[in-house]
């Protein structure tokens, strides 16, 4: 972990980055300089690694708790929840534009790429940003496919082979016929109680952080919220939310009262609590049992 090994000096006047992403890194990783900036992008984009300024890496609480030289780390992401918090980190935050407009935005179940396209240049526009380049705008959509779709397996290629980005494993997006995609929506077996509750936490902060209830409107069907994230129908969230109370030893509470419904928390919400205690349950292979 050159990240690890270099930390020390992050703050110091000449940083680490250069030590991190230079010229040797070419060597060290053993690839090229376009996966190098690659590697760097994605750990940037997931909230592994974060640049304070400009030449400084430091891991994240998150890279940390999933990366970091401990027991309970997962350094070959082989549990379910890594994969569910890397998604999250995705799919729910707006400045990942691909990947929060189709998760949150997209109209339809079913799609084909070059409708995806139209549909996201059309929003792009709307929101008054920056025209992109059509290339650019190609080239993003067909990465955020491979992401998530499985490719067929052909004669020249065996499954393993196609099997390019581990977030394929969730299954939220399917191949359909030549041309066309799928959004899978329902339950999520391997989307672990802590991840769920972690993510809760997570879009209440940004999404009404001074309030001590959450309406089921927001967490159902929010941009950025669970229910939108993760493809859940509308009973899938209430099934998940009647488990908090127990899974947060009652910080957290499902209610109906009175129809009604939204989520209540018992104090006032610490920077690090819930959502520092619930990260850390996501690194432990308990967390993998949950999702099993």
């Amino acid at each position: 972990d050159r990240v690890a090994e270099t930390e020390a000096d992050a703050l110091s006047d000449a940083g680490n980055k250069a030590a991190c992403w230079g010229e040797d890194a070419i060597a060290r990783f053993g690839v090229g300089k376009n996966m190098v900036a690659s590697m760097r992008h994605w750990a940037k984009a997931t909230n592994i690694i974060a640049e304070p300024h400009p030449h400084a890496v430091v891991k994240t609480a998150m890279g940390e708790r999933l990366f970091g030289s401990h027991a309970e780390a997962d350094p070959y992401v082989e549990n379910p929840a890594t994969l569910w918090l890397l998604h999250w980190q995705l799919a729910a935050r707006a400045e990942k534009t691909t990947w929060f407009w189709a998760f949150n935005h997209y109209p339809a179940v079913t799609f084909e790429r070059d409708c995806f396209e139209r549909l996201l240049e059309i929003f792009v526009s709307e929101r008054g940003w920056a025209p992109v380049a059509a290339k650019t705008l190609k080239n993003d959509v067909a990465c955020f496919l491979r992401t998530y779709a499985a490719r067929q397996p052909t004669g020249k290629a065996g499954h393993d082979d196609a099997l390019e980005s581990p977030l394929t494993e969730l299954g939220l997006i399917k191949a359909v016929g030549r041309n066309g995609f799928r959004f899978v929506r329902g339950p999520k077996p391997t989307l672990s109680d802590s991840v769920f509750a972690y993510a809760l936490a997570d879009f209440w902060a940004r999404y009404a952080p001074n309030t001590a209830t959450l309406s089921f409107e927001a967490i159902a069907h929010a941009p950025g919220g669970p229910g939108r994230v993760f493809l859940f129908d509308e009973n899938d969230t209430v099934d998940r939310l009647a488990l908090l109370e127990a899974f947060t030893d009652g910080e957290l509470r499902w209610s109906e009262t009175a129809g009604l419904k939204q989520v209540e928390r018992s104090a006032e919400p610490d920077k690090d609590t819930p959502t520092a205690r619930l990260l850390a349950d996501c690194g432990t292979h308990a967390c993998l049992e949950e999702a099993a």
